[in-house]
């Protein structure tokens, strides 16, 4: 598919996105941007669009999961910074401050992570996704998808386990 094409059959159809986009997002700002992002994935992918049988249906279904991915992602923002005051007031208070300091130190190894490995135990552990799917999305073999699982999973339970020897003065 060339410039031209693309243009035609792909990001004529931007402007029939951005209601729903926005919508879902909450605001023109954010639509806007998100549409940005949604047009360069097709782009890097038109060669694929160009075969699909529904390019209309294709396009509005990424739009929809770029939104929900984008969704998920400001939710776990938010939920992180609103629920402390409410944790310090509930009766199991103590318990969950506890939850919420392990999640606090799995994202901070998350993040320490290579790229592919912290891709990989993201879309596996916290979003659910099958390693067929993995596979589609990062474009590499499953044996190297449970490679990359696996020693990510590793790093995380060395890390932890680091991190909880030191907390308890084993170190």
């Amino acid at each position: 598919m060339n410039k031209t094409e693309f243009q035609l059959k792909v990001f004529s159809l931007s402007e029939r996105l951005f209601p729903m986009v926005s919508r879902m997002l909450g605001n023109n700002a954010n639509a806007e941007d998100a549409i940005q992002e949604i047009m360069l994935k097709l782009w890097v992918k038109r060669n694929e669009i160009e075969q699909h049988p529904n390019i209309t249906g294709f396009v509005f279904l990424t739009a929809r999961n770029f939104c929900i991915d984008l969704l998920r992602k400001k939710k776990l923002e938010i939920n992180d910074s609103s629920l402390q005051l409410e944790i310090l007031k509930s009766e199991y208070g103590q318990e969950q401050l506890e939850w919420k300091e392990l999640n606090i130190i799995i994202r901070k190894i998350l993040k320490s992570l290579p790229e592919q490995q912290r891709e990989v135990i993201v879309m596996r552990d916290l979003d659910g996704y099958e390693f067929n799917e993995i596979a589609a999305v990062t474009q590499l073999k499953i044996e190297h998808i449970r490679v990359l699982l696996s020693r990510a999973r590793k790093q995380v339970g060395l890390k932890l386990e680091k991190t909880y020897s030191y907390e308890r003065g084993q170190i």
